[in-house]
């Protein structure tokens, strides 16, 4: 019985088997011993910094001399290792304000996670590691400004999406070369599957090492190929991040307890991949997994300017209904007792909403809020794996920001490897009906492959959603500029993945004005070969689909 299973696997993190409980305790001399007899780099991993709140943060880092061994552990001995770490006001650390050390342990895959607090706020700071004789990069971490002032303004870019074998990771290199303020990354940070089962058009540029995760070695194996990318380490360095998981952290289109397919032991691998996510991201402790169990949903607010309230739409969701692809008239995507969120969460959210003082409210979740209709006649076709496969639920959440009179609201999403701009409506099959917010998508930094550049409007759905205001299948990023009298969204794109040399650019922007609900396009970057590979838009259409409904 499932729920036995669950209760068998949380009584194992009790007994000291989950991360952040200490199998046992090494003396303050042994480790640091182990720490000096290093004979090469541990820091091979980069460093993060996250969860920004006016008086602290986190840092993180974690110690691997051979970062893709089979173990999962890194090449490191199974011993502790004393690490130093040290926050300083300035880069050059010449005025450094905390230090401090930590015992990265075996049994948590020699991660360190230092939560600072008793900072001043609205700050920048600087930090750096130390182990035996050996010093990690620096990084650059962000205390947010107090509650009751208003900034002048904020840099956010937010990301999702980064499949290792479809390309390089150089979007996340030109995000960090914009020096953002603060970095969301809305899900799918790292891929499970084995090298070559999910192959890119084209082909893959580089292979996955190992199997496919299921395991606690093999996750952790995962995570630490990916944290290898100079790429994606330079984003880490470059500002706090706020990270949310989506599928991909463990299984393509998991619901809860619920795996993509059927599979023995899928509750004991989403322990393993939790606690592997949260060993790998600059998390507070209010995260540590307890067994299948996360509490990932938080609020992080940056003054009185913006709220991110960050969502879980994969723990607590009923499965998906009529299948996990695209699906006409399925009666269990409008039945009122589905939800994305669960129960717990939407009231959460609802709370949130009516206790806001905030300028601007900002949902950062995982998968297409607006409605979005791939048949132009008379039926609806909509994905079942987003917002349109749960009606009831996003009309609850769409409602709830209207009656709590949030002053802008605002939805951050990722998952669908393509940038969609979209005006939110409460009944989006009357177009006249009043706008009522505003959704941003940002493309994958990878997965898909380059994709596809097209000029804006084109898209067929466009023209029968006409809530939907912009789309481009190239990869890339999505560059907020956050003031207290409008919200400006930079879709930036990049030509291709295939090499690590690419320019980004701006292909679109829109401005969201202060008490304006929906979108206002301020610049239209016509490619420079609107269809390079002959396709019609009608193909590019139907591409879409093949992508959200047959990827692996």
């Amino acid at each position: 019985m499932e729920t036995s299973r669950r209760t068998l696997i949380k009584a194992g993190a009790a007994t000291g088997v989950a991360l952040g409980v200490p199998l046992a305790s090494a003396s303050p001399a042994d480790a640091r011993k182990h720490a000096a007899r290093l004979r090469s780099d541990p820091f091979t991993l980069g460093v993060a910094c996250g969860d920004p709140w006016p008086d602290g943060f986190v840092i993180w880092t974690r110690l691997a001399l051979e970062p893709l061994a089979g173990d999962g552990l890194g090449g490191m001995p199974s011993v502790p290792f004393r690490v130093e770490w040290e926050v300083a006001r300035d880069p050059s650390f010449r005025r450094v304000v905390r230090r401090g050390s930590q015992q990265a342990r075996p049994e948590s895959a020699h991660t360190i996670h230092v939560e600072l607090h008793g900072l001043p706020a609205d700050r920048d700071y600087w930090y750096r590691f130390r182990c035996g004789r050996f010093d990690s990069r620096s990084g650059r971490a962000r205390t947010a400004p107090r509650r009751g002032t208003m900034p002048s303004s904020l840099a956010m870019s937010f990301v999702s999406c980064s499949q290792f074998e479809h390309g390089y990771f150089t979007a996340y290199r030109r995000m960090a070369e914009d020096n953002p303020d603060l970095v969301l990354h809305l899900g799918d940070y790292q891929y499970e599957y084995t090298a070559g089962d999910y192959e890119a058009p084209g082909g893959n540029v580089r292979d996955h090492e190992g199997p496919e995760t299921t395991t606690l070695e093999t996750y952790r194996q995962r995570h630490a190929q990916y944290k290898t990318d100079p790429d994606l380490q330079a984003a880490h360095a470059v500002a706090p991040w706020l990270v949310v998981f989506d599928d991909h952290e463990l299984d393509n289109n998991w619901a809860d307890e619920t795996p993509e397919k059927p599979e023995d032991g899928f509750l004991a691998r989403r322990a393993a991949a939790f606690q592997a996510y949260y060993e790998n991201m600059p998390l507070r402790r209010t995260s540590v997994p307890r067994g299948i169990d996360m509490q990932l949903y938080r609020r992080v607010a940056w003054g009185e300017l913006a709220t991110f309230h960050m969502l879980d739409t994969r723990q607590y969701r009923d499965d998906q209904g009529c299948g996990d692809g695209y699906d006409t008239d399925c009666p269990a995507a409008v039945d009122p007792s589905r939800s994305l969120t669960g129960a717990a969460q939407e009231a959460w959210l609802l709370n949130g909403f009516r206790r806001s003082q905030s300028r601007w409210d900002l949902l950062g979740q995982q998968v297409f809020f607006a409605q979005r209709d791939s048949d132009e006649g008379p039926l609806k076709t909509v994905s079942m794996d987003a917002w349109d496969g749960y009606v009831a639920s996003r009309d609850r959440i769409t409602q709830g920001w209207v009656d709590a009179d949030v002053r802008n609201p605002v939805v951050l999403t990722g998952d669908v490897h393509a940038h969609w701009a979209s005006d939110l409506k409460l009944d989006y099959d009357d177009p006249t009906t009043r706008t009522v917010g505003a959704e941003l998508v940002c493309s994958s930094i990878t997965s898909g492959g380059s994709g596809a550049d097209s000029a804006s409007g084109s898209h067929p759905w466009l023209k029968w959603n006409p809530h939907l205001r912009f789309q481009n299948n190239l990869r890339g990023y999505v560059r907020t500029q956050i003031t207290p009298t409008e919200m400006q969204a930079d879709f930036r794109c990049l030509p291709d993945v295939t090499t690590d040399t690419a320019a980004a650019f701006t292909r679109a922007s829109f401005v969201i004005a202060d008490r304006e609900p929906g979108l206002h396009q301020t610049y239209d970057n016509p490619p420079a070969q609107a269809k390079r590979d002959g396709r019609s838009d009608r193909e590019i259409g139907r591409d879409t689909i093949r992508w959200e409904t047959q990827r692996p």
